[in-house]
């Protein structure tokens, strides 16, 4: 069993674990999530889920990853078994990996329209799109085969490249930059967006909450969101904390990430619907508002060029960050586990997420009509992710650091100097964070 590295700082692992957490599900899906569900209601019920629900999901998550020291299966039999309990709780583990592989599977080809759209930013800055070409436009690339094969490639190969060069001398040295830039370019978009106009009726829409419209689909969609986005039992967070030193605070680095997060997210926001109340969008647009939509508002803007390009760069970024965290754990397990070195886990990892993509891409045109459980390739992917592997992996973690993992391990690993810091949210992972989610659970399968 080869050891693993470790982080050479905690500014390194809050980089990375915020570039996991910060991806396209920020960027690309909560806008139109919040566009399809009433804006501000849909805002403040996600805020809530985030902190009330993911903070002590993913502080156990980290918890159980350090302690193990391990992959998230490892990790898992490891404190299992320090704690007197069975050995099998591993297949948590194999369960968040495989909702890790899963989802990268579909978000790889995401990633390639990302990368596919900067291409034609710095091309054509969208110059002339109206509604009709951009629907046009983006019908051409899911029929374009070979151009998503390219482009889905070229992602993956960005991302094995900085995976293969190790933990420091790969994601440490990406996040040091990227991050940084992802914020930058987040801030200059923000920034453009008050000169431009529309603001202030976005910020309107986002934040004015009507609380008639917080209703039981909304909350659904807002605790999906929430679970996608921050990467709860997605196995990334997991394998990050089993590169922590012991010195470094897990309360804290979690408050960070998820702060940073539904920052993040609030900021997208603030981006994508100023453009769309000032050229007269819809914002309930769905999964094409980036892509079909946004497009739109680039032809017609003063200076549409420089803000295509820095947004598909910003998505682009965001894209390769987590699909690092989701590809990281995935070859953590196989360095561990099948004694590979990691230039090779990454090559087997990166090259089965390539052959599965494909059909990932086909079921966009020629495999569009062919259906598992009423569903195409993608829909019963994500089904299987999304609404299954993530509320479950996740019900499971807090049952097990609530109820199997000793109050006395979890002080020790969260080292709260304050015990009713302490007393909080061992009270929340017992109590309030297993019903809510089992309700989730019972409620997304119910209504799918």
């Amino acid at each position: 069993m080869r050891a693993h590295e470790h982080w050479s700082s905690r500014v390194s692992f809050l980089l990375a674990s915020v570039g996991f957490a910060v991806g396209l599900g920020n960027i690309w899906r909560f806008p139109y999530v919040a566009g399809e569900n009433g804006g501000a209601a849909f805002v403040l019920v996600y805020v809530a889920f985030a902190f009330g629900i993911s903070v002590p999901i993913l502080m156990a998550e980290i918890l159980i990853g350090r302690r193990g020291g391990l992959s998230p299966p490892g990790s898992m039999r490891a404190v299992a078994i320090q704690e007197g309990h069975s050995p099998q709780w591993s297949l948590v583990g194999y369960m968040n990996l495989l909702a890790a592989f899963t989802i990268a599977v579909v978000y790889s080809a995401i990633v390639g329209w990302v990368l596919w759209y900067l291409f034609k930013a710095v091309t054509t800055g969208f110059a002339g799109v109206d509604t009709v070409a951009a629907e046009t436009q983006f019908n051409a690339v899911l029929a374009d085969t070979g151009g998503m094969v390219f482009w889905t490639a070229a992602g993956l190969f960005l991302t094995g490249a900085i995976i293969f060069s190790g933990v420091r001398k790969g994601i440490e040295r990406a996040v040091t930059w990227l991050m940084p830039l992802l914020f930058l370019l987040l801030a200059v978009l923000v920034v453009y967006n008050v000169c431009a106009g529309g603001f202030a009726p976005a910020v309107d829409w986002m934040f004015t909450a009507d609380f008639s419209k917080i209703t039981p689909r909304v909350m659904l969609a807002a605790i999906g969101q929430a679970f996608f986005s921050i990467g709860v039992a997605m196995a990334a967070m997991m394998t990050y904390g089993a590169y922590l030193p012991k010195r470094v605070s897990i309360t804290q680095s979690v408050i960070i990430i998820i702060s940073a997060d539904t920052a993040v997210a609030l900021l997208a926001g603030l981006v994508v619907f100023p453009a769309v109340f000032n050229y007269g969008l819809d914002p309930a647009a769905g999964p094409g508002l980036i892509f079909q939509t946004l497009p739109v508002a680039f032809a017609q803007m003063p200076g549409g060029y420089l803000f295509s390009v820095l947004f598909f760069l910003l998505l682009a970024v965001a894209g390769i960050t987590s699909m690092v965290g989701l590809i990281e754990s995935l070859t953590a397990w196989l360095e561990e586990h099948r004694g590979f070195a990691r230039h090779k886990s990454a090559l087997v990892v990166i090259l089965a997420i390539g052959l599965l993509s494909f059909p990932s891409i086909l079921s966009y045109n020629v495999l569009s009509e062919w259906r598992v459980f009423g569903r195409d390739f993608n829909g019963a992917m994500d089904y299987f992710a999304n609404q299954i592997l993530l509320p479950l992996g996740g019900l499971l973690i807090a049952v097990f650091g609530g109820w199997f993992l000793s109050r006395e391990a979890s002080r020790d690993e969260l080292a709260l100097v304050e015990p009713q810091l302490h007393s909080l949210w061992y009270f929340l992972i017992r109590y309030v964070v297993p019903p809510a989610v089992l309700i989730i659970l019972v409620m997304g399968i119910a209504t799918s």
